[in-house]
């Protein structure tokens, strides 16, 4: 089948008993802070969880090509041609 994720990074508002149960079930480790209002927190790899701030500053720097954010390619490999030349972009600036 397919490629099998090791984790699943998210954040707080995704602290759900059944999602996690869901996770285990599937063997795949949830990095997933606890809510604040969980009796028992529970214990997650803060290591891993840092890496989540680097795909969500990607995410937000290719909604800044119009052409992505307003998704103006329909078929999926123009689309996904734009991306990888955004991405290239971003990182050669940076």
């Amino acid at each position: 089948m397919g490629h099998q994720p090791k984790r699943l990074l998210a954040d707080r508002a995704y602290d759900a008993r059944s999602l996690r149960e869901v996770l285990a079930g599937r063997r795949i480790k949830a990095v997933i802070p606890p809510n604040s209002t969980r009796k028992h927190p529970h214990r997650y790899d803060k290591t891993a969880y840092k890496g989540r701030n680097v795909i969500e500053r990607m995410f937000c720097r290719l909604k800044d090509f119009r052409r992505i954010a307003t998704r103006y390619d329909k078929r999926a490999d123009f689309l996904l041609s734009t991306i990888l030349l955004a991405a290239v972009l971003t990182w050669w600036v940076n």
